[in-house]
């Protein structure tokens, strides 16, 4: 991928990634050569709309080793976040039910934002929600999760992996739990589908959430798994109007938008060995360059249990205002992108017992496919000259 001269060295790959080339290639007949509307089954540019529709389907399938018909396109993680949660709670609380009892949800303290928010929204509906504390590396312990259990407890929602400080929960455990429980379990896969091997079923996973553009896909583009069989899963739909999408998520189909998700996800799995081991070494290079220069600098999230691609670091003899002067020619985050607006201190860094002053003084680091080594080094010396000028390293 070509980088302008001037523009800054991009490492906020946590927020978004840039949309691969050989992705953009793919889907730009899909704008106009090949623009038909996937629901016109009358004639050949539906067809060809509706034929790369199904094997982009098969693509985002095969990424979670699920079955292509349980995979509904959205619009990203938010709206498939939304859909499984209300989904649930929607069907129980349905008066056609009969159910007496309101729906119980179990959740953690460090789900992204946009998920804390729907459930917020659903306690006004009368849904119980419990949101358990995670520890000092942001995991949220098993027999934390066994313990919240109620009779009236439906889903259990728990980040796959955090898109803050990198950690990556204990799926499998909490799937089978879930599973022995007869509860519903929903995973935000945003930071993890195509960079972590995920497969729905050994990890009784329930409902997924993906989204292209963590992926080197387009925006503005996701998808939701919703498992068919043992058990069924069925949701409310949030939106009518049309037969999409069997129902659950009605509206014209974006099929360039699509054709990019199934392209990015087909390319991360066909390089994801070469990703791990290029961004790994690019990791651990500025790692073992940067965090033996002072005992105030702490690597947040678990050491390594965790994504290959991000880095949370804490500063703490940094004042906040420091980094954007001493770092300026990097793109970073010094807070999660979806909150990056707010100079509240990051929750997550919060529940994992970070004062607001050291939550403040903590920037990520996204590292991606396209990072480069001379990039790398030239971080290194910008974090070197930021510890120099605060006189809190001993040696360079």
């Amino acid at each position: 991928m070509k980088k302008g001269a001037s523009q800054p060295i991009y490492l906020d790959y946590n927020a978004t990634t840039p949309t691969d080339p050989k992705v953009q290639k793919i889907m730009e007949p899909y704008f106009c050569e090949k623009f038909g509307n996937a629901s016109s089954s009358s004639h050949s540019y539906g067809w060809e709309a509706s034929a790369a529709v199904s094997q982009a389907r098969k693509h985002v399938a095969s990424s979670i080793s699920a079955r292509p018909e349980d995979i509904y396109f959205t619009s990203g993680a938010t709206e498939s976040n939304n859909m499984a949660l209300k989904g649930v709670c929607y069907k129980v609380l349905c008066p056609s039910t009969g159910s007496k009892q309101k729906p119980h949800v179990i959740t953690t303290s460090v789900e992204h934002k946009c998920v804390h928010e729907v459930l917020s929204y659903l306690e006004n509906w009368g849904v119980e929600v419990t949101y358990l504390p995670v520890d000092e590396h942001g995991i949220c312990s098993v027999e934390s999760i066994k313990n919240a259990i109620k009779s009236n407890t439906k889903l259990i929602s728990i980040i796959f992996a955090n898109n803050e400080i990198g950690t990556i929960n204990p799926i499998h455990e909490i799937g089978a739990l879930s599973k022995k429980h007869n509860i519903l379990f929903h995973t935000d896969a945003a930071q993890a589908c195509g960079k972590i091997d995920i497969d729905v079923d050994s990890m009784g996973i329930d409902l997924l959430s993906i989204s292209a553009h963590k992926i080197y896909g387009p925006k503005g583009v996701g998808a939701l798994y919703v498992r068919g069989k043992n058990p069924e899963v069925n949701l409310t739909p949030l939106q009518h109007g049309g037969s999409q999408e069997a129902g659950l998520r009605p509206g014209t189909l974006n099929v360039p938008g699509i054709v990019g998700l199934g392209a990015a996800l087909e390319i991360a799995m066909t390089q994801k060995q070469e990703d791990r081991a290029h961004i790994k070494k690019l990791r651990e290079t500025l790692l073992n360059a940067i965090l033996p220069l002072s005992p105030s600098i702490k690597l947040n999230g678990h050491p390594t249990s965790r994504l290959c691609n991000n880095i949370s670091l804490t500063f703490s003899d940094i004042q906040p205002g420091q980094f954007a002067c001493d770092l300026s020619g990097i793109a970073f985050s010094s807070n999660s992108a979806c909150s990056s607006d707010s100079t509240a201190p990051s929750y997550v860094l919060k529940a994992i017992g970070l004062s607001d002053q050291l939550a403040r003084s903590t920037i990520r680091l996204g590292l991606g496919r396209f990072t480069t080594e001379d990039e790398i080094n030239t971080v290194i010396q910008k974090l070197k000259g930021l510890l120099k000028k605060a006189d809190i390293s001993a040696s360079y």
